[in-house]
């Protein structure tokens, strides 16, 4: 192997390896919105207003963005957790992820809606990352979705589903509809039909 062959290999690998480290920031950050059951069982009422608040906030600092200025603590985060896609647009990934959470919230009775948001902190979260990680099996027609990333969409869909229902048939058929529906290329508006998918679902069979 010559030199230059050499050099595009480590170049590729270096790539690689800031692509993966990119998205475990992002999907770290994306499975926060997990906690939001948590404090919405103290204050609904509060959790609503902090995930408007921060939606507002952030849709600021991206119109800020747009005309050359930045918030220095939010601008450092989404400089890190930006992908090339991101660059040079409104990046709407936050904007309905906390849609998709307040929804949930709005729509749903209390066990529904957590079921709803751990399937988009969780489900969504970790198929993006076992996809990106272990992802080699490409599932046709979903726009590069991976067996392996939809596996774990499953396994986390079904497992958080079932510390809410306490019923394995339930929680299989939850995390069934789930994965099918993280499975279609939705880009960035899967934050948002994710969580009112698999809250419809869970109020259907609670």
């Amino acid at each position: 192997m010559n030199q230059i062959a050499i050099s595009t290999t480590v170049k590729e690998f270096t790539a690689g390896l800031d692509e993966i480290r990119t998205e475990l920031f992002r999907k770290t950050i994306h499975m926060l919105i997990g906690l939001v059951p948590l404090l919405a069982g103290f204050d609904r009422g509060l959790a609503l207003a902090l995930l408007g608040g921060g939606t507002i906030i952030y849709a600021w600092s991206e119109l800020l963005r747009a005309q050359g200025y930045s918030l220095a603590f939010i601008s450092g985060i989404k400089e890190f957790a930006f992908r090339e896609r991101d660059r040079g647009r409104f990046a709407g990934g936050p904007v309905t992820l906390a849609l998709g959470a307040m929804a949930a919230l709005l729509f749903y009775p209390e066990n529904a809606a957590k079921i709803a948001i751990y399937a988009l902190a969780f489900g969504d979260g970790l198929a993006s990352v076992a996809g990106k990680v272990f992802g080699s099996i490409k599932i046709p027609f979903t726009g590069g979705k991976t067996f392996e990333g939809s596996f774990a969409c499953f396994l986390a869909v079904y497992i958080s589903s079932l510390t809410v229902t306490g019923n394995s048939r339930v929680s299989i058929s939850i995390a069934a509809v789930v994965t099918v529906t993280e499975a279609f290329p939705l880009g960035d508006y899967d934050n948002f039909i994710i969580p009112i998918t698999a809250g419809y679902t869970a109020m259907i069979l609670l």
